[in-house]
This record gives C-alpha cells, sequence and structure tokens, in this order.
C-alpha cells in the first residue's frame, strides 16, 4: 500500500511540473526566479507532503536548464519533425521524460516511459501517447546500446 500512494504522489509532482513546464511555453522562465514564480502560481495537491514540493522543484530546473539539450534529442529522434510542428503538451512531456531518463538515475527508466505515457494519454490528444511512447522507446534503445550515459544527480 505505500508504494501505491508513492506513486500517486510522484505522479501528482510530475503533473504540477507538467503544468509549470507547460506554462513556459506561453511565458518563458528568463531566471530561476521565474521558475520560482511559476511554481507559486500552479498549486500542489493538497495531500502532497513537502518532499513532494521538492521533487517538483528539481524536475522544473533541471528540465528547464537543460532544454537546449533535451530539445537537440527530441529532434535527433523524432524521424524529420521540427520541434516547431510538435504539439506544446507531447514536447513538453518528452522533454520531462527525458530529462527523468538521462539524468535522473532513481527513476527506472521503463517508470519514466510509462509515466510519460500516462501524461500524454491524459493530457494529450488521441495520438500523443503512442507519439511519445515511440520516440522514449527509441531513446530506450539508444540508452541500452551506450550512446547515452545516465548522469548521476542534476
Amino acid at each position: 500500500m505505500v508504494k501505491k500512494k508513492v506513486g500517486q504522489s510522484r505522479r501528482r509532482a510530475r503533473i504540477r511540473a507538467l503544468q509549470v513546464l507547460y506554462s513556459f511555453e506561453f511565458a518563458e522562465a528568463h531566471s530561476a526566479a521565474d521558475v520560482d514564480a511559476a511554481l507559486e502560481r500552479i498549486p500542489l495537491h493538497p495531500v502532497n507532503p513537502p518532499k513532494d514540493l521538492d521533487f517538483v522543484r528539481e524536475l522544473v530546473m533541471g528540465v528547464w536548464g537543460k532544454t537546449s539539450e533535451l530539445d537537440e534529442i527530441i529532434v535527433s529522434f523524432s524521424q524529420n519533425w521540427r520541434l516547431s510542428r510538435i504539439a506544446k503538451i507531447d514536447l513538453t512531456i518528452l522533454r520531462l521524460a527525458l530529462f527523468e531518463i538521462l539524468h535522473r538515475p532513481d527513476i527506472p527508466l521503463r517508470v519514466a516511459i510509462n509515466e510519460a505515457v500516462e501524461l500524454s494519454r491524459d493530457f494529450g490528444d488521441d495520438n500523443s501517447g503512442a507519439f511519445v511512447n515511440g520516440i522514449l522507446d527509441a531513446v530506450a534503445k539508444a540508452v541500452d546500446q551506450g550512446r547515452f550515459s545516465i548522469q548521476k544527480g542534476l
């Protein structure tokens, strides 16, 4: 039962991180202060413990700080899709998942992919789940082949 509660708590935290990161598509964050302000505007679910806020902040700051790197990876695996053609919500979900895969060794690769696919089904259109899964599955194969290394820490 504890594992399920932790999973639900992390899912709610990912949703909040997704909301904050998605807001950057419309009001760009230029500084850490902008990121903190965005975190304040989108409330955390009332049952989430304070450590979830730390997790949300780590995800948001990590993706925000590595957006260029993450976007390069997305472009290289999206097979002729320019970033501007990818739905903003799908792009945000991909960035979040890639950050978890490449920079959060405490999160298993398959968990990051499964969570991203679930987010894309909940927040994207009918094709989002398959699109996100296809790109992340290709990245997972590249990780398994040693083309990417899992980095320790942020």
